[in-house]
């Protein structure tokens, strides 16, 4: 394995953005280079901040219960949210959620590579592909030309419980990192028969021994970006523990470009605990306010990214540690940022103020980013409560319902065309 250099450096200057509890960490361990693929708007590899994943534990085919799921991930700091594609339902439920989510969303394929097909019509930003379910070279090719004719990249998912059964044989019916770095070249080299290469890679295993040599071994022969994790770690504190271990002995030698920890539980406790050693290592900034936006779906009715921009502008030289959302509709933006501590929806010309869920303003569309500011300086410096006594939280709530059903009047159900895609999904998976 090449030197990396690695050194560390330790300060306790409060300016520097990588703080934990008072502590200034800051690395200073060159990271490995690679190519970069864009997962949505969130480059990976390249030199790219090393970006936070989860995964939503909810049937992927009941949409609004997964969004719920990814906003409450994406608010605990992940960048980048995988969701299951095992059936045609839950294809049709990516539809629904891609346009609505506030994150890349990457469709985790099982056996079925029509499913794979399935998810690139729903929109998905990127897939997960285990060489050890879909076998047939000829379906992988087909995936993977798809995916290039879209745009779209893969990772290359190899599990060591679930290696392909010639490798397993091959290696003394044992995993061992050879089996799993050869998993990953012999799926790379199916990709490149058709001319695909955006491509990122894991060899996960639930060994962290195992998972480190596999990793150290995949790094000296190729160039692609490196997701890394120890499958199946288990319940914290243990699993924390082991994944940290692996995750974390990585990272410092330069190796890794994107992270998740796989907990036996609520899934925002990964994304919490993947941020947190980031932070920790110095690889990730801690900023003061920590502004969520929904995209620009067919309800918005204000320019998201515009209003995101000054919002973020307002808030650059305070230093307001709470969770801000900026949500395009009042219809679905309250209940999907319920979590924030402060956020506003658009609607109607006006602006619907909300903490914790609840509505408690309506102002006009053009003073939105100075109520939000007001707003956070009153609850960082006075608390939710006294902020809320404030105010007519019932009025603001009837304000907001009305606003509602205007939006959903005019609009109908159905204002991101999400039908023409799911028919054109049920034709892809015939």
């Amino acid at each position: 394995m090449p030197s990396t250099g690695t050194s560390w450096t330790c300060q306790t200057s409060a300016e520097h953005t990588g703080s934990l509890r008072g502590v200034e960490v800051q690395s200073t361990f060159p990271r490995r280079d690679t190519r970069q693929v864009m997962v949505g708007d969130v480059p990976v590899g390249g030199g790219a901040p090393i970006s936070v994943q989860s995964m939503t534990v909810t049937r992927t085919a009941d949409h609004e219960a997964t969004l719920q799921q990814i906003y409450d991930l994406a608010m605990a700091g992940a960048d980048i949210v995988r969701c299951t594609c095992n059936e045609i339902e839950a294809a049709e439920g990516l539809a629904r959620i891609v346009p609505r989510s506030p994150v890349p969303i990457v469709a985790d394929i099982h056996h079925n590579h029509k499913m794979a097909l399935a998810a690139l019509e729903a929109g998905v930003h990127c897939l997960r592909l285990n060489p050890g379910n879909i076998k047939s070279p000829d379906h992988i090719r087909a995936v993977a030309s798809e995916a290039g004719d879209r745009g779209v990249p893969i990772r290359i998912g190899v599990n060591g419980g679930s290696l392909h059964p010639d490798l397993y044989h091959r290696y003394g019916d044992t995993v061992t990192a050879e089996a799993m770095v050869e998993s990953a070249l012999t799926e790379i080299g199916y990709f490149a028969e058709v001319g695909f290469d955006k491509i990122k890679i894991s060899v996960k295993a639930s060994s962290v021994p195992l998972m480190v040599d596999a990793y150290r071994q995949l790094a000296e022969v190729t160039e692609y970006p490196l997701h890394l994790g120890v499958t199946e770690a288990g319940p914290p504190p243990a699993g924390l523990i082991k994944s940290s271990a692996g995750i974390g002995a990585l990272l410092v030698e330069g190796i890794g470009d994107t992270i998740r920890y796989s907990l036996t539980a609520d899934p925002v406790q990964e994304a919490r605990a993947g941020r947190q050693l980031l932070e920790a290592l110095g690889l990730r900034d801690r900023n003061n306010v920590d502004l969520i936006a929904c995209p620009s779906c067919g309800r918005a009715e204000v320019d998201v990214i515009s209003l995101a921009e000054e919002a973020m502008e307002a808030f650059a030289d305070r230093e307001i540690p709470l969770q801000v959302a900026v949500m395009g509709c009042v219809v679905n933006g309250p209940g999907e940022a319920r979590d924030a501590d402060l956020g506003i929806a658009a609607g109607n010309k006006r602006g619907h103020l909300f903490v914790k869920g609840r509505n408690v303003a309506v102002v006009p569309e053009d003073e939105m980013v100075d109520t939000l500011v007001e707003w956070a300086e009153l609850i960082h410096g006075d608390g939710v409560e006294a902020a809320l006594a404030r105010v007519d939280t019932e009025l603001a709530t009837r304000e907001a319902e009305l606003d509602r059903r205007r939006l959903l009047s005019d609009q109908g159900e159905d204002a991101n065309d999400t039908g023409a895609v799911i028919e054109a999904i049920r034709r892809q998976s015939v």
